[in-house]
């Protein structure tokens, strides 16, 4: 008669299987933890974006000759805004262009700055252009403006970097971008663009 099969010795599971399911669970229950609190964290404090607009613009000046040639002076007034209620937040690496027709007049800078819980500051440049040379096609446009439409067409548009505490979340950057084009009358009235990086 056949001998019937011999059972072998029962096998074990590898303790090193076990330390690791161990450590998984761990890790598990942290990171479940972990989002917990920071999603308790946004609903306490819900962070807000810090805002970066052109609040007011103004053409002082305009010069504009037979030549071709052309030369302002302008005033911009950007405005900086937190409205976060429990976090102050710090703006940096703040870096505009304004330029006229595809021309850059100038570089706006800022250096790095703070904003307080839920408050606000302002940023003031006054822009005094080199003479500008324009080309027939920018000539025709100039003239139009300063003839017709008594207006003349000036774009802003940048970045700037923000970062903020936000409780248990800890650290958040981000990139405002602004892209402003604004109309200016040449009788040196301002105006109120409210352009902002909200508006992307």
């Amino acid at each position: 008669m056949p001998k019937p099969p011999m059972l072998g010795q029962d096998r074990r599971t590898n303790p090193l299987i076990w330390c690791s399911a161990f450590i998984c669970a761990i890790l598990a229950i942290i990171v479940i933890v972990t989002g917990i609190i920071i999603f308790g964290g946004y609903l306490v404090i819900r962070p807000k974006v810090p805002l970066l607009y052109v609040h007011a613009a103004r053409l002082d000046r305009t010069l504009y000759d037979q030549a071709g040639i052309l030369s302002v002076r302008l005033t911009i007034i950007m405005k900086a805004e937190n409205h976060n209620k429990k976090a102050h937040v710090s703006y940096y690496n703040t870096k505009l262009t304004l330029g006229y027709h595809g021309l850059t007049i100038a570089h706006l800078v800022a250096d790095p700055f703070d904003l307080q819980k839920n408050t606000s500051q302002e940023l003031n440049y006054v822009v005094e252009s080199s003479p500008i040379p324009l080309d027939p096609p920018e000539q025709y446009l100039t003239e139009q403006s300063l003839g017709k439409t008594k207006t003349m067409p000036f774009f802003l548009k940048g970045t700037s970097r923000t970062r903020w505490r936000v409780g248990p979340i800890g650290s958040v950057k981000f990139w405002l971008h602004i892209n402003c084009h604004i109309q200016l009358p040449i009788n040196s009235t301002a105006v109120y663009p409210h352009c902002s990086t909200r508006s992307h």
